[in-house]
This record gives structure tokens, sequence and C-alpha cells, in this order.
């Protein structure tokens, strides 16, 4: 079985029953000039996750294995953004630079160019910060008998970090790479990667996408 060097100790995978997850690699929260910028962050902070990315993307299609790919954002009515997330975030909404921020159907809310879907991947939208809540995740991994994660995206220490606990709890083995997630925060970054470690793993594993593209050639 394919064996990844990862922390809290090697991460054995099977890939017949492995998804590669890659979440909310949207133009809202990565291009420059775009929402996530307008906050005051340095979108340099995500964008250095493009280029590992891409490299284990190309590796999973070529291996035929699942992709699937997830988008935060609500219905144009806003009828499913929670109201405490919507008092929170006033913007949400709102006219940005891409258009209507965290809108379905915007430009600013779907998937940077590097990073498109292909026909057949799975695309998900969601309106939490989890891929679990009010999702069709529960369904499509079950009817492709997935067992284990790689996940991979935006932001660490928010949608990636609740995901990861969300997957936990429903009984899934996650690989979080260390090289293909991001957040605005390096501190947040360091530490969220560091809390999926620690106590032997208490959600999982982290390592860095060589390793894992490595035993995909084998």
């Amino acid at each position: 079985m394919p064996t990844v060097d990862a922390r809290p100790g090697p991460f054995a995978f099977d890939p017949d029953t492995t998804a590669l997850l890659v979440i909310d690699m949207q133009r809202d929260f990565l291009l420059p000039g775009g929402f996530g910028e307008s906050l005051g962050n340095d979108v340099a902070e995500l964008r250095r996750t493009i280029g590992p990315l891409t490299a284990l993307i190309s590796a999973w299609r070529t291996a035929g294995l699942p992709i699937i790919h997830t988008r935060e954002g609500h219905l144009p009515d806003l009828s499913d953004c929670p109201p405490a997330k919507l008092r929170r975030g006033p913007m949400i909404g709102q006219k940005g630079t891409f258009g209507r921020i965290l809108i379905r159907g915007e430009y600013g809310h779907d998937i940077i160019d590097e990073l498109r879907p292909e026909p057949g991947e799975v695309v998900i939208d969601k309106p939490g910060k989890g891929a679990f809540y009010a999702t069709e995740l529960s369904a499509t991994l079950e009817k492709l008998g997935t067992r284990q994660l790689v996940v991979t995206g935006v932001t660490t220490e928010v949608c990636v970090h609740t995901t990861v606990r969300e997957a936990n709890d429903r009984g899934f083995e996650c690989l979080v790479l260390a090289d293909c997630v991001g957040s605005y925060f390096p501190e947040f970054q360091q530490a969220g990667l560091e809390m999926i470690a620690a106590q032997g793993g208490i959600f999982g594993w982290v390592a860095e996408s060589p390793a894992l593209l490595k035993e995909i050639a084998r």
C-alpha cells in the first residue's frame, strides 16, 4: 500500500478509496484586488499554493483518481446565509471588484483559472465554512466508496480546519498537505497544521505534496 512520509507518522492510503479535496480556491479569496485583499490581507500567502496544487491535481488526474472541488458562497437572495454569518460579514452580497461578493454565479465566486475543474469533476457549493454542512459531500463520498481524504485549499485555519474536523468525526482519515493549504496569516498556518497532527494525529496527518507525488508516480 502506498505510504507517505508524514507527521505524526507514516500515512498509508488505498488509491481506490481515497479522494482529493480542493477547498475554496476561488477568485474572491486569491485574486489581487478581490474580496480577500480588500480586507487588508496579503493574497500572496494564499497564491503560493497554486504551483504545488497544479502539480498535484495534474498527477491525480493522470492516475484517474477522484477530485472534489468546493466553493464557499450563497444564493443571490442570501436565503442560505446564516444571519450570524451575515452580521459578521456585512460585505457578503455587496458589489466587489469581481461581482457580488461570495454569491454563486458571480465571477469572483468561481475557482481560479489555474485550477479550473475538468468535466466530470465534482464541484460542491457550500454555505458554511465546513464542506459537509448543508451540502451533498457525504453522499458523494459514500457513492465513491471514499474512506480517506487528501485535503488542500484555503484557508488553513478556517475552511480547511473545519472540514478536516467534520471529516474526522465522520470516520475519514485525512492527509493535509502543508504546501497546498494556505492562510493569510503565517502564524495561523503554522498553528493550524500543528493542531491537526498533535497528540498522535488527533485530526489527521500532515505532509508535503512531493512525498505524495512520489507515491502516486509509483
